[in-house]
């Protein structure tokens, strides 16, 4: 990782132990501020257990965790239980939990790009619409570390290119470190840095072609792991060495 960077969040060797079961072991990860981790994994392999753990709402068993003086974080889950019938607009449900006024909210969807939905109903929006307006809920608060859990879910393929390029511009406006967790990598080609792939352990980690040609993730994903969607790619400025630390292209 790049050492001139501020760390927000460092997990170290943190375990999850449930009715004698490892939900996670032994795993480590570090996220500095500018920078988008992705952590990929079938279902069941400890993904959103780790996320949890860095958010502070889950203890480990095993191991510590160090955040930065006065974090904010924001969580984006996958999945959010609401009242469809409800009368609720999308200026109401982003400060259901908490106070944002009128122009941070504003501010928010201008970014996400749905400004025009301010006064309409929940009800009434695209699946990608209301994922635009999960995340502009989060991002609202201006935070330091932004967590996506599944945030492609549901979404069409072309929905999921535009999300990707909208958390890019997240990132690169906040400066802001991001979590964002997967099932899939080839879904996350397009705005990873570093990729750290799941199985209640640590399989394997580093750049997403890196992990895409490791044995583990291949032997874990099966055949479909080269098959499918074509990578997305996206342009460094920097050097991804062996050692996990980044290099500036000059």
């Amino acid at each position: 990782m790049e050492k001139n960077k501020e760390s927000l969040v460092e997990l170290n060797n943190v375990s999850v132990i449930k009715q004698n079961k490892w939900l996670i072991k032994n795993v480590s990860l570090e996220v500095k501020r500018g920078e988008i981790i992705t952590i990929i994994g079938p279902n069941g392999s400890g993904k959103t257990t780790t996320a949890k753990i860095a958010l502070g709402i889950l203890k480990p068993d095993q191991g510590s965790i160090k955040k930065s003086d006065n974090l904010t974080i924001s969580y984006v889950p996958q999945k959010i239980t609401i009242d469809w019938t409800l009368p609720l607009k999308v200026k109401h449900f982003m400060g259901l939990t908490n106070k944002i006024d009128k122009n941070k909210i504003k501010n928010a969807l201008k970014l996400t790009e749905i400004e025009k939905l301010y006064d309409n109903e929940i009800n009434t929006l695209s699946g990608g619409e209301f994922q635009r307006v999960m995340i502009a809920r989060a991002i609202a608060r201006k935070p330091d570390l932004l967590i996506l859990d599944e945030p492609l879910e549901g979404i069409d393929f072309n929905g999921e290119t535009l999300l990707y390029n909208l958390i890019k511009r997240i990132r690169d406006q906040l400066n802001c470190g991001i979590i964002l967790i997967s099932h899939n990598l080839h879904m996350v080609m397009a705005a990873t840095d570093f990729v750290i792939c799941l199985n209640s352990h640590v399989c394997c980690s580093g750049t997403p072609n890196t992990v895409k040609q490791n044995k583990e993730y291949i032997s874990l994903f099966g055949p479909r792991a080269l098959e499918g969607k074509a990578f997305y790619t996206h342009e460094h400025s920097h050097i991804h060495e062996a050692d996990g630390t980044l290099r500036e292209i000059i």
